[in-house]
């Protein structure tokens, strides 16, 4: 690794990828960050988040509160998903990011840290606050039309949180910390054995089969069915999306047939030709590959826009028969969909693109 100036980047010169960018006084940036990002979390417990009027009927959430009428509502999986990917694994990343950058601007570095660090980065991919706050903001606009809609000071004090934190991962260099825990070295990597390949093909292979699986009821059956004076209305994620198309909605529209439909179909098709294409030795252009692999990989966890979407409608919209949003059996298909193509794309070692071309140069 070169000596890195203000803005400067270390980018590898095989695949491109950028493996460092140095921004001046960005540890003590990062923690800062990382410290408000913490407060305001913790401020956007207690006070209301979000409040739903119609028909002379009110009904108001917090966010530990819309989670206990998930539960309420005999809806546990769907609060346990929603709580941990947007309040719990975002507190555990943060603490850990407080920790480890603390200790780097005033300790020497200790074993544990090395630890601490791989449970910070295999939590990061599933801490999905600004997924959520993106599928707050959805929520609002599908439900504007039905009712007077009122944002608490909870909402603006998550939105402050979504972006210190977003900001703080940006000046946390994860390499240089790296380099300062061990000692100037990054950490052994195992190299890629025949072993190692067959068992990555075979893992990726059993998920992507599996999110197909799921993919059918996902999209076959309803995500929510809304409930207007007694009459059960059950909506697809397809249906959905022509709604708000036919509404004049057409930027949500837009956002939740990519988001919801194109994304999950793109992943599942682009890793299935990976890895057909390293199984039988046909990748003729692997930097082009491993774009494909980089963007899959960063954009599916956007996906899970839809099911938090339903999860503040369900918490938010309980009128009893006036006015009522219930989840629907594909909303866990979609997200269990969701979670697989993730898990899938982590199992893919991208190292099995480069490996075919040496093989070829040799």
């Amino acid at each position: 690794m070169p000596a890195l100036h203000n803005k400067q980047r270390a980018v590898c010169p095989r695949c491109g990828y950028t493996l460092s960018i140095y921004h001046r006084n960005d540890m003590p940036l990062a923690l800062a960050l990382s410290i408000s990002a913490m407060i305001f979390l913790l401020l956007s417990l207690p006070f209301n988040f979000l409040s739903f009027r119609a028909n002379g009927q009110q009904n108001s959430i917090d966010l530990p509160g819309g989670l206990h009428v998930l539960i309420e509502q005999d809806y546990f999986s769907l609060a346990l998903i929603t709580g941990m990917a947007t309040l719990v694994l975002p507190g555990l990343v943060l603490t850990g990011l407080i920790t480890l950058l603390t200790a780097r601007l005033t300790v020497a570095p200790q074993p544990w840290m090395k630890t601490l660090l791989k449970w910070v980065e295999a939590l990061m991919p599933w801490s999905m606050a600004e997924i959520f706050l993106l599928g707050t903001l959805v929520s609002l606009i599908k439900i504007t039309s039905l009712a007077d809609i009122a944002i608490g000071m909870s909402f603006y004090a998550f939105v402050l949180f979504s972006v210190c934190m977003s900001a703080a991962l940006f000046y946390f260099d994860d390499t240089r910390l790296k380099l300062w825990l061990y000692n100037g070295n990054l950490p052994y990597i195992a190299p890629l054995t025949p072993q190692l390949s067959s068992l990555s093909i075979q893992r990726t292979w059993a998920l992507l089969f599996t999110a197909l699986i799921l993919y059918i009821p996902a999209n076959a059956l309803p995500i929510m069915t809304t409930e207007l004076f007694g009459d059960a209305e059950p909506n697809t994620i397809m249906g959905g999306v022509i709604s708000l198309w036919q509404s004049g909605s057409y930027p949500v529209a837009l956002v939740i047939f990519f988001a919801s439909i194109v994304i999950p179909v793109g992943k599942l098709i682009v890793l299935a030709r990976l890895t057909y294409a390293v199984q039988f030795h046909e990748l003729n252009k692997p930097e082009r590959q491993i774009r494909y692999y980089r963007f899959i990989e960063f954009i599916g966890r956007w996906s899970m826009i839809d099911v938090f979407v339903v999860a503040i409608l369900v918490a938010l919209i309980q009128l009893g028969s006036t006015l009522s949003i219930h989840p629907g059996p594909a909303a866990l298909a979609f997200c269990g969909l969701v979670f697989i193509t993730m898990l899938a794309a982590m199992t893919f070692d991208s190292r099995l693109i480069w490996q075919q071309r040496d093989r070829a140069d040799l």
